[in-house]
């Protein structure tokens, strides 16, 4: 029944998250009106609007209109679902996941944006730095990093919401200030900006959000991305080297992937190149 639940819960998010990304690019409300056809303009009934079952229902076509409807819709819908049972079978259905798939939520909207836009928009990303340090004080999560530095400054604090508090804003410090430096040296460098503020912003709220191990572990992953499927679309498309590549788009994924599998991954290579022999 959870497992359900996490599903179609997860459905009904991603027919929202449909919206945000058709409309907040363009300045439109997100509440109103309701969704409608882009072609026709002719507002949705709510039987044509229910999470992928409605796109295969219709075929892809606008029941007035009858014009192809993007299969992106029902991709949204059904990436956010199966998202939200990967995070319900890592976190069970309780705070935590709901935390953890609003920020997801937040990263597939700020990964098409930037993918259609190249813009990741300051309503997410810096909003979304202040909700996150407030989400990791109310998980306050174990964080021995967090330990490890209070230990440095010689105050040894043991309060667990502070030491989240700690671990957050080292996060933010870290993935923010990060890439605002790489930033900065290929501007003087190059003479040109090699990225956006937006990429700066969207990595201080992923710090802020998941502490500073996973918020490498995104920038790891997204330049990982960036290299493999960018330089491969631009060699494939015969684009130029200056072609700009959606980063964010890059950086979105990996921080996915490093709040549901992140810590398990680390674990793994602890386990792996650190443990003790046998």
């Amino acid at each position: 029944m959870e497992l359900a639940f996490a599903l179609l819960f997860g459905l009904a998010i991603g027919s929202f998250l449909n919206v945000c990304i058709a409309r907040l690019p363009v300045g439109e409300s997100i509440t109103r009106p309701r969704s409608r056809c882009p072609q026709c303009r002719k507002l949705i009934v709510w039987y044509d609007n229910i999470p992928v079952l409605s796109y295969v229902r219709l075929r892809g076509r606008c029941r007035r209109c009858r014009t192809s409807i993007s299969a992106r819709y029902p991709g949204v819908e059904a990436t956010t679902g199966i998202l939200s049972v990967l995070l319900y079978l890592q976190y069970g259905l309780g705070p935590a996941w709901g935390i953890y798939l609003a920020f997801v939520a937040a990263m597939i909207v700020l990964v098409l944006i930037d993918l259609d836009h190249r813009i990741l928009p300051d309503l997410i990303t810096l909003n979304g730095i202040w909700v996150g340090v407030i989400a990791s004080i109310y998980l306050a999560e174990p964080s021995g990093l967090a330990q490890r530095l209070h230990a440095m400054v010689g105050t040894g604090v043991a309060d667990p919401r502070l030491l989240a508090l700690t671990a957050s804003l080292a996060g933010i410090a870290f993935g923010g200030g990060l890439l605002w430096a790489v930033r900065e040296a290929f501007y003087r460098l190059r003479g040109v900006e090699g990225m956006g503020l937006g990429d700066v912003k969207m990595m201080a709220m992923v710090g802020a959000f998941l502490g500073l191990p996973l918020t490498l572990m995104t920038i790891l992953l997204g330049s990982l991305l960036g290299s493999i499927i960018g330089l491969t679309f631009m060699r494939m498309s015969g684009k130029a080297r200056d072609y700009e590549l959606p980063f964010g788009t890059f950086l979105g994924g990996g921080a996915v992937v490093a709040v549901i599998y992140g810590n398990d991954l680390i674990r793994f290579y602890l386990e792996t190149f650190f443990s003790p022999p046998a």
